[in-house]
């Protein structure tokens, strides 16, 4: 988020390295996730998910910031090298449904467990 508002000009450069220094201080100190879940969404999947959970503070949410803060994900994602990466397209999942639910369970196994 960080990288996101300072590249958009909304965070100063003071700021943003306050927040950088701070940041790579507190990743030395913490342990690469057995697994990193990455859920992907188009930008229209995020726009609704914005508007069910229906916060006051994200409704001002611009769509210039959300598209380039997918874009950054995507990147890092893409980039992301320090242990295992299940990436899940949840565009078309429901969490709430349990059949959507119990297919996202088995992935996250399968990438733990292996197969069998």
């Amino acid at each position: 988020f960080a990288s996101n508002l300072y590249d958009m000009g909304l965070m100063s450069d003071r700021d943003y390295e306050n927040y950088s220094s701070l940041f790579d201080l507190m990743k030395s100190y913490m342990k690469v996730p057995d697994l990193l879940i990455y859920l992907r969404e188009r930008i229209p999947t995020l726009v609704r998910q914005i508007a069910k959970r229906n916060r006051e503070y994200e409704q001002s949410i611009r769509l210039d910031y959300l598209k380039s803060l997918n874009d950054k994900y995507e990147n890092w994602i893409a980039n992301y090298d320090k242990g295992k990466v299940l990436i899940i397209d949840s565009d078309d999942l429901e969490f709430e449904n349990p059949e959507d639910l119990s297919k996202v369970i088995d992935s996250i196994n399968a990438s733990l467990n292996g197969l069998f």
